[in-house]
C-alpha cells in the first residue's frame, strides 16, 4: 500500500548511483505535509503558474492555512480548483494575483483577492529587487537529470525568478512534468524541500470556433506575410487567428504562452521557424496551457526553447525578431482608438500580461505588426464593442499612441499615425451596421467628425473585402488594389494634386459632370453597389500613397456601368490600367452590369487598348468631341474593337 506521502505505481525511474549531487536529493525528500510546516503567519508564498500548478502541494497547503493568519500568496494564472480564494479563508489568506481567470475572477470582483496591473515582462524584477520578497515558492518541476537539473517544465515564465529570489524552494517533483529545454532548469541544490509526487498535469482545451471568430481570422492574415514571427493571446479569436494561417510559409513563434493551435501549424509545416532572425529554427516560449499532446511534444524537444519572461516579454528582445506579429485581444475600443482589454467597466476581467511588452516589441520590429482582434459587438449583438468613450471604469491598456491595428469581423483599421478624424472614420468602417449610424452622430458630437461628412457617409454600406488583391507587376512592383474606404479622402485628393495639370479632367471627364474636380468625398464615401472606387496602393496593406484610382457608376434600371480610371504617369505603361479596369468589370459584372462605357478625349486612344483586353467586343463612337467607349458583357469576342 502506498501512502499519500509516497509517488504513486508508474513515479520516478531510479536515480543515477553515484553522482556527487545525489545524496542532496535525497536528503532534502520529504512529503508536503512536513515541508509545509516551515510556514509562518504573515508569509507571502508564491505558487508556480497555470498548467503548472504543483496540485499536491497546493491541495496541502489548503489544509494548513486554517491555522495560519495573514499569509499572502502570489501567482500569475491558476487553472486549478484552488478553494484558498473561498470566503472561508478570507481572515487567513489573501490572493495577489497578476492575472485575473475564472479560478480568480468571482473572488477579485467581491474583493476577496487582489490584482495587481502589471506587465509580465516586469514581474521578475520584483522579486529579484525585493520590492516583493517570497517567504517560501512552491513550484513544480521534472525529476533531475543525470547532472542534477530539474526542469521548470512547462511553466518557466515568472516561476524561475521566483524560485531564485525566494527565502525557501518547496520543490513537487512529477515524473509527468516534460524537461523543457532552454534557460528553464533549477539545481537541485536550491531546491531545499523536495516532496515526489506524480499527477497529471492540468489541462486547457481549445476554444469553441465560431464564424465571428473566422471572419477575424482570415482578415488578420492578410497582415501576415510568409517568414514572420508570430505570438497570439488565449481563446478563440487568437485560435482561429492560427488556424487562418494554414496557407502561409515558414513561419516562425516567439512567445510567452504556448498552446495547441501552435502545434497544429507545425504539424502542418507551416510553422518551421526557418526564417526567424533571432533563435532561427526554434519555438521561443515561457510556459504552455495545452493539451497532452503539446506537453509530450515539447518534452526534450530541441524544436522548443523556454526562457523566462524577463527575457520572452522584452520588448528588445522581441524586436529582435524581423516581421514579429503580435496579436491581443481587446474587449472594447474607443473612436479615439484607446483600447481596453482588462476590465468591463469597473469589473476586472483579466489583465495586463504580455499585451504590452510584445506590441512594443513588435512595433519595434523590422516590418512588425502589432494588432488588436475583438468582435463587433457582445454575444448576445445588443451592445457595441466599438465605442464613442470607453465605459467608465475601463481600463486602457493599449493607448491611443499605441495601437496600430484593430480588426474586427467586418474589417481593419489601421489607426498608426493617423488623426483622430481618420480613426473614427476607420472603426466606424469595421463597426458592426446597425450600429453605426449612432457611431456616426457620436463622432459628430465629440467633434470627431464634421456635419458635411456625417451627411454623406452611408454608415450601412458593407466594405467588400473580397475584393482586396495583391498583384506583382513588372520589376518586382507589388501594388495592393482594394475598395475604397472614407479614410482615403486625403490620399486620393493628394493623387490627383500629383497628376498632370490636365490629367484628372480628362481621365474623369464622367465623373467631373457630377461634382467638383477636388471633391472627391464622393469617390470614397460609397455604398460598394451602385457605386465602386478601387485604389491601388504600392506596397503593403497600410500604405497610404495612391498610384491609381478606378471607378464605375451602375444605371440599376439599364444595367449600364459608366467607369473611369486614371494612372498616375510614374507608374504608367506597367499593366497598371489594364489590371484595374479588369478588376472593376468583374466587380460590375456581380453588381448585374450588362454594360460597360467609358469617354475617352481625343489625343488619348491608347486607353482604348485597355478596353480590349477585356475579352468582351467594344465599340467605339465619336459624338460631341468625346470617344464613347461600350463594352457589352454578353458579347465575348476575339477580336474587339469595333469602329
Amino acid at each position: 500500500m502506498i501512502s499519500e506521502f509516497q509517488s504513486p505505481p508508474g513515479g520516478h525511474p531510479p536515480l543515477p548511483a553515484g553522482q556527487p549531487w545525489l545524496s542532496v536529493y535525497e536528503g532534502r525528500k520529504t512529503s508536503a505535509e512536513k515541508a509545509l510546516k516551515i510556514l509562518k503567519r504573515g508569509y507571502r508564498i508564491f505558487i508556480g503558474s497555470g498548467c503548472g500548478e504543483p496540485q499536491h502541494l497546493v491541495r496541502t497547503l489548503e489544509k494548513v492555512i486554517p491555522e495560519l493568519a495573514d499569509v499572502e500568496i502570489l501567482h500569475i494564472l491558476s487553472m486549478g480548483t484552488s478553494r484558498y480564494t473561498e470566503a472561508s479563508y478570507f481572515d487567513k489568506c489573501r490572493l495577489k494575483s497578476f492575472f485575473v481567470a475564472t479560478a480568480s475572477r468571482e473572488a477579485v470582483a467581491e474583493g476577496r483577492a487582489d490584482y495587481t496591473p502589471i506587465n509580465l515582462g516586469d514581474v521578475p524584477e520584483l522579486f529579484r529587487s525585493g520590492a516583493l520578497t517570497i517567504d517560501v515558492a512552491l513550484i513544480q518541476v521534472s525529476p533531475p537529470d543525470k547532472h542534477g537539473f530539474c526542469s521548470y517544465g512547462i511553466s518557466v515564465d515568472i516561476v524561475k525568478s521566483a524560485a531564485e529570489s525566494a527565502k525557501h524552494v518547496i520543490a513537487q517533483v512529477n515524473a509527468k512534468m516534460p524537461m523543457t529545454l532552454g534557460d528553464s532548469f533549477i539545481h537541485v541544490r536550491d531546491i531545499d524541500a523536495v516532496v515526489e509526487w506524480d499527477e497529471p498535469l492540468l489541462q486547457v482545451g481549445l476554444p469553441l470556433m465560431n464564424p465571428v471568430a473566422q471572419e477575424i481570422g482570415k482578415h488578420v492574415a492578410k497582415l501576415i506575410e510568409d517568414g514572420s514571427t508570430i505570438r497570439v493571446g488565449v481563446g478563440s479569436l487568437s485560435t482561429a487567428v492560427l488556424y487562418a494561417l494554414q496557407e502561409k510559409k515558414d513561419l516562425g513563434v516567439h512567445t510567452d504562452m504556448l498552446t495547441d493551435a501552435y502545434l497544429d501549424l507545425v504539424k502542418m509545416g507551416v510553422i518551421t521557424n526557418a526564417r526567424k532572425t533571432l533563435h532561427q529554427g526554434k519555438i521561443v516560449a515561457s510556459f504552455c496551457l495545452g493539451s497532452q499532446e503539446l506537453y509530450d511534444f515539447v518534452d526534450n524537444n530541441p524544436m522548443v526553447a523556454f526562457h523566462p519572461t524577463e527575457y520572452t516579454n522584452n520588448y528588445l528582445i522581441i524586436s529582435q525578431n524581423g516581421k514579429m506579429i503580435s496579436i491581443n485581444s481587446g474587449l472594447e475600443v474607443d473612436l479615439s482608438g484607446q483600447v481596453c482589454s482588462d476590465s468591463l467597466g469597473y469589473e476586472i476581467y483579466s489583465g495586463v500580461g504580455g499585451a504590452v511588452d510584445f506590441l512594443r516589441g513588435a512595433m519595434y520590429s523590422d516590418r512588425g505588426k502589432a494588432i488588436i482582434v475583438l468582435p463587433s459587438t457582445t454575444l448576445d449583438g445588443k451592445t457595441s464593442r466599438i465605442v464613442p468613450v470607453l465605459t467608465e471604469g475601463a481600463g486602457v491598456v493599449t493607448t491611443r499612441a499605441g495601437v496600430q491595428y484593430v480588426v474586427t469581423e467586418y474589417g481593419i483599421a489601421y489607426l498608426h499615425g493617423k488623426r483622430i478624424r481618420d480613426r473614427a472614420l476607420a472603426l466606424i468602417g469595421i463597426a458592426h451596421p446597425d450600429f453605426r449610424e449612432s457611431l456616426m452622430s457620436a463622432a459628430q458630437r465629440l467633434n470627431y467628425l464634421p456635419h458635411e461628412v456625417v451627411e454623406i457617409i452611408t454608415p450601412k454600406a458593407l466594405y467588400p473585402a473580397q475584393w482586396e488583391v495583391t498583384q506583382l507587376f513588372e520589376d518586382g512592383l507589388k501594388v495592393f488594389f482594394r475598395p475604397a474606404k472614407p479614410t482615403d479622402e486625403r490620399a486620393v485628393k493628394e493623387f490627383f494634386y500629383s497628376l498632370p495639370r490636365d490629367e484628372s479632367y480628362y481621365r474623369f471627364l464622367s465623373t467631373m459632370r457630377v461634382f467638383p474636380h477636388y471633391d472627391v468625398r464622393s469617390m470614397v464615401n460609397i455604398d460598394y453597389h451602385k457605386e465602386m472606387s478601387i485604389v491601388a496602393l504600392p506596397g503593403d496593406l497600410e500604405a497610404e500613397r495612391v498610384v491609381a484610382i478606378g471607378r464605375f457608376v451602375l444605371d440599376e434600371q439599364t444595367h449600364k456601368a459608366e467607369v473611369d480610371f486614371a494612372v498616375h504617369p510614374d507608374y504608367g505603361r506597367k499593366g497598371i490600367a489594364s489590371f484595374l479596369v479588369q478588376l472593376l468589370s468583374e466587380v460590375a459584372r456581380t453588381k448585374s452590369a450588362r454594360l460597360l462605357t467609358a469617354y475617352v478625349l481625343p489625343g488619348n486612344e491608347r486607353v482604348f487598348a485597355v478596353f480590349q483586353k477585356l475579352g468582351f467586343v467594344v465599340e467605339t463612337s465619336f459624338t460631341g468631341g468625346v470617344h464613347e467607349i461600350r463594352i457589352r458583357f454578353d458579347q465575348p469576342a476575339q477580336a474587339c474593337l469595333i469602329s
